[in-house]
């Protein structure tokens, strides 16, 4: 038997259209972007330790980097539309990192930039300036960004700062010309794309109504 109430009050459209796109706004959008983050950085990795050749025709790992920062926007995009701004910043971030390396590297591959192709000597001078200038600006940022997020779980903390590392040691290899730097940055990355994976298989995990791993206690209270 079912008892109506006239005075009961109504859904409004509004109300209704607001609780529906709530529901929809559900996910871990770490779950995109951590995965396309280690393709790319698993890539960069064996490049610097080379694994890779350091002549690579049509700029193979540009492509990788630019699917890497394609899927971290996406990411990014999916925290935004959740209302995580501090998530879709750092992705949003890391995202650009990509894109923007992707772009370097297809650009010096198919010479694009106007490095001189008479005079070796400058060519080399011009391309060292142009990557130290590309890492040293990323650098700052992200050790920025490392320092402004050690509010988030402490296994973050230290992929942030493996990052920094890692960056770090490739702009020390470069502006020494040094390949055993360029190697230990390989290394780095290597360290990193350990702890990404980590948080990858924790938050998969999670999804899929596994336990999370442990991540730590945030530095900053």
């Amino acid at each position: 038997m079912v008892v109506e109430n006239s005075e009961a009050p109504e859904t409004t459209p509004l109300a209704s259209d607001s609780t529906a796109a709530h529901a929809v706004a559900v996910g871990n959008p770490m779950l995109v972007a951590l995965p396309t983050f280690l393709v790319g950085s698993i890539t960069l990795g064996l490049w610097l330790v080379d694994y890779l050749p350091t002549a690579l025709p049509g700029g193979l790992v540009a492509g990788v980097f630019f699917a890497s920062g394609v899927g971290v926007i996406l990411g990014a995009t999916w925290a935004a539309r959740l209302g995580q701004s501090a998530v879709a910043g750092v992705l949003a971030t890391f995202g650009t990192f990509w894109l923007s390396f992707g772009v370097l590297v297809f650009g010096l591959v198919n010479g694009l930039f106007g490095v001189s192709t008479t005079d070796v000597a400058a060519a080399g001078s011009q391309v060292q300036s142009v990557q130290a200038t590309f890492l040293l600006s990323w650098l700052i940022v992200l050790v920025v960004m490392t320092l402004a997020t050690t509010r988030l779980p402490l296994a973050y903390t230290v992929l942030f700062v493996l990052v920094d590392i890692a960056l770090a040691l490739v702009l020390a290899g470069v502006l020494a010309a040094s390949s055993a730097l360029l190697v230990w940055g390989g290394i780095a990355v290597f360290g990193f794309c350990l702890v990404g994976a980590y948080l990858f298989y924790g938050a998969m995990s999670e999804e899929l109504g596994g336990s999370s791993a442990p991540l730590g206690a945030p530095l900053t209270k």
